[in-house]
């Protein structure tokens, strides 16, 4: 009896409360309520209804963990150590119990899962680890709660893949997908492509297979004429090497040299969660495009957000080299002539890409300024309540939109998806500068109960500034593409149908 009295002597010494997404806080005004209610029977309902909610919400939730372990108690009040100390010795010395077990039984089948501890087993990722520890640690705790599974299903790892998924994570190729494919390779293999059936086909989403070259074509970088590309291609990379060799030592000079500085900070913040861009040689070559970039274009120069639009070219033209998942290539393993026109080809479509964009990035950004009043103007008319609830907490569109514009939403949403999406925005006219402020108005209304729900301002930035869309997949960029085209065809043609 010592040795199980030091244990739960031990066990609450430190213990800290911990909150996570199923187990929020509990209100303090409620503790004290709350610590005489647990005393009593527990049949009997608990009278404050924010207690009893919560309880409801915690009944009816798929969770491993005891309801009302994790509440923000105080542990070293007489009313705690009084109700708990039978549960905690009965606890201990379950613990004790099941551990002399394992200790004199070593041979059990490790089928018999719930003596044995989470350690103990192979574990494949961190998420079926926590999973084992949970079921196991709500065995040992209370044997006469039931149990409830946490359901298992296929999620998108965290760390932004950009292979395309749908959110179920199935990725097969199905009979529709497969006579797509068949469609675009013959587009791409006649004489001279019809660039209009191509960028009809291509807005639903371009096939991974032939998404380069399409890319390329689309953009307006390659001719449609198939004999030409190759002479386009290999003159465009001398072209662009040319100016390597013209301009990139000029930025040790004093006049350049803020440019450079600004870009050398942007590069590593540069979708850090992906590995593939973390490395020193695809960093250099990201800094080579955006010097150049900028030297060729005084107008505006280098501005921040620039280097996140090299990524999607980037990605898409690598892909026609590597077969595996990119976000972990290492780029080494390519042979110089591949480095040498992936990284021209992505310098090429990425100034035809802002070429249709640059009043963006010129002295006080106009074309932002614009595009974020045009959007404000669009919202008030197809949800006035979102509208009438931003200007009721005085939140102003450009203290979010601005980075929607800026960067073309490429901060809001994971690789894979900006990649879907550009298939779109290049089928487009004007896809970029025009249909983008269609994309972000969908894009906002498609959060409208989460933000209906919050109700101060700094609530309502902090939920604008960081949208779950970590998940997200072709699904759904399908479905906001799809709300985006209604919204243009209702008002693009009809501005003052949403001039007040």
């Amino acid at each position: 009896m010592n040795i199980i009295k030091d244990f739960v002597c031990f066990f609450f010494k430190d213990i800290q409360p911990v909150y996570g997404a199923q187990h929020p806080p509990l209100d303090p005004r409620l503790t004290k309520n709350f610590i005489k209610e647990r005393s009593k029977v527990n049949t009997i309902p608990l009278k404050n209804k924010k207690a009893s909610s919560f309880h409801e919400f915690a009944r009816n939730t798929s969770d491993a963990w005891d309801i009302g372990d994790d509440e923000e108690e105080d542990f070293s009040s007489p009313s705690f150590q009084t109700l708990n100390s039978k549960v905690a010795l009965a606890t201990a010395a379950q613990v004790l119990e099941n551990h002399s077990k394992l200790r004199v039984k070593p041979e059990r089948s490790q089928s018999t899962t719930s003596d044995v501890p989470a350690n103990y087993k192979v574990i494949k990722s961190s998420s079926d680890a926590q999973l084992s520890r949970n079921s196991s640690d709500s065995c040992l705790r209370n044997p006469l709660h039931k149990q409830q599974s946490l359901p298992l299903r296929p999620i998108i790892p965290l760390v932004a893949r950009i292979s395309d998924q749908n959110a179920s994570g199935a990725p097969p190729m199905t009979v529709r997908e497969k006579t797509r494919l068949e469609k675009f390779r013959q587009l791409l293999s006649s004489h001279n492509t019809d660039l209009d059936e191509l960028r009809k086909c291509s807005w639903p989403g371009v096939p991974r297979e032939v998404r380069p070259v399409t890319w390329r074509l689309l953009s307006g970088y390659l001719p449609a004429n198939t004999e030409r590309r190759k002479l386009t291609l290999q003159r465009k990379r001398e072209e662009y090497f040319g100016f390597i060799e013209q301009y990139y030592d000029s930025r040790n000079e004093e006049h350049h040299q803020d440019t450079y500085r600004q870009i050398h900070i942007d590069i590593p913040r540069t979708n850090p969660l992906i590995p593939l861009f973390q490395q020193p040689l695809v960093q250099e070559i990201f800094e080579r495009i955006l010097f150049i970039w900028a030297i060729r274009h005084p107008a505006s120069g280098y501005v921040q957000g620039i280097n996140d639009l090299v990524t999607p070219f980037f990605v898409v033209f690598l892909s026609e080299y590597v077969e595996e998942d990119v976000e972990n290539f290492d780029v080494t393993n390519l042979s110089q002539d591949m480095l040498r026109s992936i990284e021209a080809d992505s310098f090429w479509c990425m100034s035809k890409l802002l070429d249709g964009i640059q009043d963006n990035y010129t002295f006080a950004q106009p074309g932002i300024q614009k595009k974020v009043k045009a959007l404000e103007e669009l919202v008030s008319r197809i949800d006035e309540q979102v509208h009438n609830h931003f200007r009721r907490y005085e939140v102003e569109y450009l203290q979010f939109a601005f980075r929607w514009m800026n960067n073309l939403l490429m901060r809001e949403l994971p690789l894979r998806c900006t990649i879907r999406l550009w298939d779109t925005y290049q089928s487009e006219p004007e896809g970029f500068s025009h249909f983008h402020l269609y994309v972000c108005a969908a894009f906002l209304i498609k959060w409208r109960k989460e933000i209906l729900d919050e109700e101060d301002f700094q609530g309502l930035l902090m939920l604008l500034q960081n949208l779950p869309t970590i998940h997200w997949g072709n699904e759904e960029i399908g479905l906001l593409l799809a709300e985006a085209y209604r919204l243009k065809y209702m008002f693009a043609d009809a501005p003052n149908h949403y001039r007040r």
